[in-house]
C-alpha cells in the first residue's frame, strides 16, 4: 500500500532541454531555427523539384521523395515544441502530448530506417540487372513498397509507445530532454524497465538491425556487380549513384543505433540528448545537401527551376 500510495498519477512532464543556462536559450533558439527552416526548405525543395521536372518521376526519386516528406514530418514532431520552451519559463508538456510525441517521433524515425533499405534495393535492382529494371521496379511494386515502409513506421511505434507508457512515473516528472523519447522516459520510471527495455531492443531487431543488414547485403552485392563493369567511367558513374545514399545512411543509422542499441545501464542523459540532436536535427538539414550536391539530374533541375522563376 505505501508503495502504491508512493506512485502518483503524472499529468505533465517537464522537458529540461539542450540547457538549463538562461542567457543560452535566445542563442540556441536562433541556431535550431535556422536548421528547421534549413530541414523544411531543403527537404520540400527536393519534393518540388522532382514533382515539377518529369525526368525526374523515376523509382529512386520517388523514393528520394518519400524520405524528404519523412524528414519533415520527422523534424516537425519535434522542433515546434524544442523552439516553444527555448523562450518559455515553464518548459511542460502534457502525459497525452507526450504519448503523441512519443508516438509520431518513433513511426517515422522507423519509416526512415525502411525507406533507405528501400533505396539501397532499387540501386541494387538498377546495377545489378538495369535491362529487367522497368520490369522488377514497375510503379505498383514502388507504391508497395513506400507504403510498406511507412505503415511498419506506424505498427511497431505503437507496440513500443504501449509498453514505454505502461511504466509507472513517480513524483519525479523532470525528462532530462528535449524531446519524450524511450530511453529518457526508462531512466525516468521508477518501477522495473526491464519488459520496456526488452520490448525496445526486440524491435530494434526489426526496425534497425535487419534494415541495416540488408543494406550491407545489397551494397555487397552492388559492390561486385560495379567491380564487373569494364569501362572506368561506367563505373564511376554507378558509384556516384550509391554515393549520396550511403552517406545518408552512414549518418542516421550510425547515431541512431548508438542510441537504441545501448542498455539504459551503459547510457546517460547528456549522451542521449547529444546523440539525439545528431540524428533529430543534423541529419535531415544535411540530407537536401548531399543529395543536391552529389546529384547531377537534381542539379540540372534546380537550374532549371531558377530559370523560369528568374524569366517569370
Amino acid at each position: 500500500m505505501m508503495e502504491r500510495c508512493n506512485l502518483t498519477s503524472v499529468t505533465e512532464f517537464i522537458l529540461l532541454g539542450l540547457s538549463s543556462r538562461p542567457e543560452l536559450q535566445v542563442y540556441l533558439f536562433l541556431i535550431f531555427l535556422m536548421l528547421y527552416l534549413m530541414i523544411l526548405l531543403g527537404n520540400l525543395l527536393i519534393v518540388l523539384l522532382i514533382l515539377r521536372d518529369s525526368r525526374l518521376h523515376t523509382p529512386m526519386y520517388f523514393f528520394l521523395t518519400n524520405l524528404s516528406s519523412i524528414e519533415v514530418c520527422f523534424t516537425s514532431c519535434v522542433f515546434p515544441q524544442m523552439l516553444a520552451h527555448f523562450l518559455a519559463e515553464r518548459k511542460s508538456i502534457s502525459y497525452s502530448c507526450c504519448v503523441l510525441q512519443f508516438y509520431t517521433f518513433l513511426s517515422f524515425g522507423i519509416a526512415e530506417c525502411y525507406i533507405l533499405s528501400v533505396m539501397a534495393y532499387d540501386h541494387y535492382v538498377a546495377i545489378r540487372n538495369p535491362l529487367r529494371y522497368s520490369v522488377t521496379m514497375n510503379w505498383g511494386i514502388c507504391g508497395i513498397l513506400a507504403a510498406g515502409s511507412w505503415l511498419g513506421g506506424f505498427l511497431f511505434s505503437a507496440i513500443d509507445t504501449v509498453a514505454t507508457f505502461q511504466l509507472s512515473f513517480c513524483y519525479n516528472n523532470v525528462i532530462n530532454h528535449f524531446v519524450c523519447e524511450m530511453p529518457a522516459l526508462l531512466h525516468l520510471s521508477c518501477t522495473d524497465t526491464a519488459h520496456a527495455e526488452l520490448v525496445m531492443h526486440v524491435l530494434c531487431i526489426f526496425t534497425l538491425l535487419s534494415p541495416i543488414t540488408f543494406i550491407i547485403l545489397s551494397y555487397a552485392h552492388i559492390i561486385i556487380a560495379v567491380l564487373r563493369i569494364r569501362s572506368a567511367q561506367g563505373r564511376r558513374k554507378a558509384f556516384s549513384t550509391c554515393s549520396s545514399h550511403l552517406l545518408v545512411v552512414t549518418l542516421f543509422y550510425g547515431t541512431i543505433m548508438s542510441l537504441y542499441m545501448k542498455p539504459k545501464s551503459l547510457s546517460s542523459p547528456e549522451y542521449n540528448k547529444i546523440v539525439s540532436v545528431f540524428y533529430v536535427a543534423f541529419t535531415p538539414a544535411l540530407n537536401p545537401l548531399i543529395y543536391s550536391l552529389r546529384n547531377k539530374e537534381v542539379k540540372i533541375a534546380l537550374r532549371k527551376l531558377l530559370g523560369k522563376t528568374e524569366s517569370a
